[in-house]
């Protein structure tokens, strides 16, 4: 390369570099950008105000919670989280958490993507009627008899019995992931017939890895909803060495008063695991969206 060449790839690199701090700055100063930033930037405040609201009151006293709760605390103490962890069976809470969201998702990820591929590969509408119908019954509405149900086979107050009520979002499960496996090209599905695969080896060697972005995300959704969910245990769940993190937030809940330092600490031990899950999957999610959308 010549000297004269250099010089010129140089120059267009300088050039370059001082268009694209100009081109964003007017990118930020156009209306549309300022308009939006002052409607979003209130909206941010509003939305993290619980949130900080939770974790500056977890270093204070119960009398600096209750004569200024928004104020930062005169001395940032520990004590809270120490008390919480010595009186409360944090590690066996938590453990039952754990499990009983990683076994009920990988079920529900199971059922729901299987059910897609049967109505994919057989084209049956029924197994989709069924489906709807699971969708449009509020969950509410079943809690009686499926406590009576599980009374008499015995899965009342079991994690096992929890796992087994958290499976009924493979309804959920379903529909997301039914929409994105029939973007699977047909003439894949019917080469792999041709030299000899079976249906479960389709599902498990093509279906499954082309489908990966969408069981994320549903997988993240999930994860959310049982780690969070409050209505299910409380009313299949009575036994303390069963009980779940949300279970042991309410608990904190005296019936005439209330150790608030305690029991925001207790929501943030619980608060804390998904913040961190889902940002870390935050990209994930945004993939199997738009990669589901894109494919559809």
């Amino acid at each position: 390369m010549s000297a004269a060449t250099e010089k010129s790839a140089v120059a267009t690199e300088q050039r370059t570099e001082r268009i694209k701090p100009a081109k964003a700055k007017r990118e930020w100063t156009r209306p549309g950008a300022i308009v939006t930033s002052i409607v979003m930037i209130p909206i941010g405040i509003i939305v993290g105000l619980p949130f900080y609201y939770i974790l500056v009151n977890t270093f204070k006293t119960q009398q600096e919670t209750a004569a200024a709760p928004l104020a930062l605390p005169t001395e940032w103490r520990l004590d809270t989280y120490q008390r919480v962890l010595e009186g409360q069976p944090i590690a066996q809470v938590f453990l039952n958490t754990l499990v009983v969201t990683v076994v009920s998702i990988v079920l529900m990820l199971l059922i729901g993507s299987l059910a897609a591929f049967s109505v994919i590969m057989r084209r049956s509408k029924l197994i989709n009627v069924v489906f709807v119908i699971a969708f449009l019954v509020p969950g509410q509405v079943t809690l009686i008899p499926l406590y009576r149900l599980f009374a008499e086979l015995r899965l009342v107050d079991s994690l096992q019995g929890l796992i087994v009520l958290y499976t009924a979002g493979s309804v959920f499960c379903y529909f997301l992931i039914v929409g994105y496996m029939r973007s699977i090209p047909g003439e894949m599905i019917e080469a792999a017939k041709l030299d000899g695969a079976g249906p479960w080896q389709i599902y498990w060697r093509i279906a499954l890895p082309l489908i990966r972005p969408i069981l994320i995300t549903v997988g993240v959704f999930q994860t959310m909803w049982v780690w969070n969910d409050f209505l299910t245990p409380v009313v299949f769940l009575s036994s303390p060495q069963n009980q779940t993190l949300v279970l042991q937030v309410y608990k904190a809940v005296g019936e005439f008063s209330v150790d608030w330092p305690a029991f925001l600490a207790l929501s943030v031990i619980a608060l804390l695991p998904m913040v961190i899950f889902f940002v870390a999957m935050q990209r994930y999610i945004v993939n199997g969206l738009l990669a589901g959308s894109v494919k559809g």
